[in-house]
């Protein structure tokens, strides 16, 4: 079956959509209910996220490996494996095994990630396509959107998650008919050469790990921000879905601006944009402010994303170490995000003290991958 560079590049949109939009982005929505409905701390809520991004940068070195059979073979265990434990937090109410199954869904998203790009985006490439890999990485606001608006209506935290393995499972049934399989011979990973580092990476590498923790605290808690404000309560079906749709043009923009400013300028830019939302929720919490932390956030922290890949890949020798480097410090920043911030939450009552420390990370980031002017 012969498929459209534009039906490639959909399916990809809907497998990140399933195993990361919805994969792990759908406990921002459940986590308010789910903690009041267990009775969590909000250190044990972040320790739930923190897991899943453990998993991710498991699953991020695993895929780097040269793993045995197609890389489509691991795409579609991860999306198997992303729906099977999306239900499986919905049947159960012990913290060890929500610790687990977020673990386990964090390796099959990274995996769903780098694999679904590794065969759309090599094929895009080879039609004159490339373009259209904004269309691919827009899976992410998508799934963010569309099951922040599927959950929004229940109540019951339990229902959230079955609702999201519902609806992880349909795309993923989509991806599977829309992607193709390898090129006969295609081995899962490829060995590379020997790769180069220098003082301007290792800053760049930086940045990007202060992004993870800049981004993420924000990103996880924003809807149980605003379910503690009474008065602001009534915008809680709605920010996540706000936060999803900011996202989805963002690679495009942020890319086409890079290309035009430079990579690292533009990430400079958009990190400190991305400063600007996380400060607005932590100055104090209105309508306005939340509304335009969830806008602006949620508008740069995929761009910053495929920026610092970018980046990544450029300079001399094979990439993917750098790439490996880049992933690694990316989830440290992100491991360490939530955590922080239910901890901190737990000693102050409030998560202004981490967004002001994500804020400023974030501008940090900035300083740090800007070109030094001879």
């Amino acid at each position: 079956m012969t498929r459209t560079p534009l039906g490639l590049a959909f399916g990809g949109l809907l497998a990140i959509a399933a195993g990361i939009g919805i994969g792990r982005f759908v406990y921002t929505p459940i986590l308010p209910p789910m903690v009041e409905a267990l009775g969590l701390s909000q250190s044990q809520a972040g320790l739930i996220a923190s897991a899943n991004f453990v998993g991710y940068l498991a699953g991020a070195l695993l895929a780097a490996l040269r793993l045995p059979g197609s890389r489509r073979a691991w795409l579609l265990a991860g999306l198997a494996v992303n729906v099977a434990c999306l239900a499986a937090m919905g049947l159960t109410v012990s913290l060890t095994l929500f610790l687990l199954l977020r673990l386990i869904a964090g390796i099959a998203s990274a995996f769903i990630l780098i694999f679904a790009s590794a065969l759309v985006l090599d094929r895009l490439a080879a039609a004159g396509r490339s373009p259209l890999s904004a269309v691919h990485f827009a899976g992410v606001g998508s799934g963010i959107a569309a099951s922040a608006a599927l959950v929004a209506p229940l109540s019951d935290w339990r229902t959230m998650w079955l609702a999201g393995a519902a609806l992880a499972l349909v795309a993923s049934i989509a991806a599977w008919a829309l992607v193709p399989a390898d090129r006969p011979g295609a081995p899962a990973t490829m060995p590379g050469g020997r790769t180069k580092l220098d003082g301007r990476f290792l800053r760049t590498a930086a940045a990007y790990g202060l992004f993870g923790f800049g981004y993420i605290i924000t990103a996880t808690f924003i809807v149980a921000m605003v379910r503690g404000s009474q008065e602001i309560a009534a915008l809680e079906p709605y920010i996540w879905v706000m936060f999803g749709l900011a996202a989805v043009p963002s690679v495009a923009l942020w890319t086409r601006l890079g290309w035009r400013w430079g990579i690292l300028e533009a990430y400079a830019a958009a990190a400190i944009v991305e400063a600007v939302g996380v400060a607005a929720s932590a100055l104090w919490i209105t309508e306005a402010t939340v509304i335009l932390s969830s806008i602006l956030v949620g508008g740069t922290f995929m761009g910053l994303t495929a920026l610092g890949l970018i980046a990544a890949r450029e300079g001399e020798g094979d990439p993917r170490g750098r790439i490996a480097l880049m992933t690694s410090s990316f989830g440290a920043g992100q491991i360490l995000g939530p955590a922080f911030a239910g901890y901190a939450h737990d000693l102050t009552g409030s998560f202004a003290v981490p967004s002001w420390c994500a804020a400023a990370a974030l501008v940090l980031a900035a300083v740090l991958c800007r070109p030094r002017r001879r």
